[in-house]
């Protein structure tokens, strides 16, 4: 895989934030569930924050026989009716023993550098959309917003050649994927349509990331191309999707999101007809470039840091993927960090109970 950065100058760190791959998971579970909309000349974009019915927290299931049963897959006990995140996914990559703990034991609580990062992609948003509330009552009406989300992101980038916090759904070999792409822009400066998505990053710390760290960041743009892409050349499941997620898709939307979604410039009254809206979008939509653009920014004043731009690679992504995925679905036993990245465990908020690093203390004590 090629890379190219514009800066050489900048430090590598091994680490600046606490830990890596809770910060991508802080910063997808602070996002609202969001819909963008303009007039109907695309001039104005706003963003809706939707304000979700409430739903228990996930709990495992707990025997209290004594009697070891088959480990239930972490899937189907976790993110049923659901799918999984692009979140999910990167996070696995990690470090698949961390994720297990985060499904057991519930994810860390924020740091100030999770906070910071979280607050800079709400300061991106801004730039291009305004944000205006819509209460749902409903996941039909949670994922209609969405659906009319993209459909008004996809037309900003269309008219506008750049549009933010973008919701993406789609499958992988059978397994449901959702996630919400930075940004999306047209380049200027070449002739083509095609656009190229684009994630920034925040640094603590003026240091640049480490190998292990850029990976799983390529990996997570690379999910979001592939959702992008699938959406235009293949044709949306619908009804699998209604099955899945056990939605009705003949649900009346309430008087609020119809007003809302008239204003839009259509008009849909049920999550089926905002479903057909959405796939004719979808279908008018260009592929994605080849290239994607990761950016690092400092926290402290938000400088550029580096701009590191990689080129899909569709074989790797799929080894990943395939690896990941078997983590989910109960195919393989879970595995550590490998050797030449334990230093991953230093920053770990689980390590006083992982077998990993219990053995390596002992026997530093011995």
């Amino acid at each position: 895989m090629e890379t190219s950065a514009k800066s050489n100058t900048i430090p590598v760190e091994i680490i600046s934030e606490e830990e890596m791959a809770f910060l991508e998971a802080a910063l997808a579970s602070a996002r609202p569930l969001i819909a963008a909309s303009f007039s109907n000349s695309f001039n104005q974009c706003r963003s809706v924050s939707l304000i979700p019915r409430a739903t228990p927290p996930d709990t495992p299931d707990i025997e209290e026989s004594g009697v070891r049963l088959p480990r239930k897959p972490f899937l189907a006990q976790f993110r049923k009716n659901r799918g999984l995140t692009v979140t999910d996914i990167t996070a696995t990559e990690w470090c698949e023993k961390q994720m297990e703990f985060v499904l057991l034991h519930g994810r860390p609580r924020r740091t100030k550098a999770m906070k910071m990062g979280s607050d800079r992609h709400a300061q991106l948003e801004k730039e291009v959309i305004e944000r205006v509330e819509i209460r749902v009552k409903s996941a039909e009406e949670s994922w209609a917003m969405k659906f009319v989300n993209f459909i008004v992101g996809a037309n900003q980038l269309i008219f506008e050649g750049l549009t933010r916090e973008l919701p993406v759904i789609g499958l992988f070999n059978g397994i449901w994927l959702v996630g919400v792409i930075d940004e999306l822009r047209v380049p200027t400066n070449e002739r083509t349509i095609n656009p190229i998505l684009v994630d920034t990053k925040t640094r603590s710390k003026p240091t640049l990331p480490a190998e292990p760290q850029k990976r799983n960041a390529r990996f997570q743009l690379m999910c979001y191309k592939y959702l992008w892409d699938d959406l235009i050349y293949s044709m949306f499941p619908s009804d699998e999707f209604f099955r899945y997620f056990n939605l009705d898709s003949q649900y009346v939307l309430s008087d609020e999101i119809k007003e809302y979604v008239n204003s839009m410039g259509f008009q849909a009254k049920t999550l089926g007809e905002v479903m057909t809206y959405y796939k004719n979008t979808c279908s008018l939509l260009p592929r994605s470039k080849d290239e994607l653009l990761l950016r690092y920014e400092l926290q402290a004043d938000n400088t550029l840091l580096e701009e590191y731009v990689f080129s899909y690679d569709a074989s790797w992504f799929q080894t990943q993927m395939k690896q990941c995925l078997d983590f989910w679905v109960g195919n393989k036993e879970v595995k550590y960090v490998t050797e030449d990245e334990k230093w991953k465990c230093q920053y770990c908020k689980f390590t006083s109970i992982c077998p990993l690093t219990s053995v390596r203390a002992s026997s530093s004590q011995n």
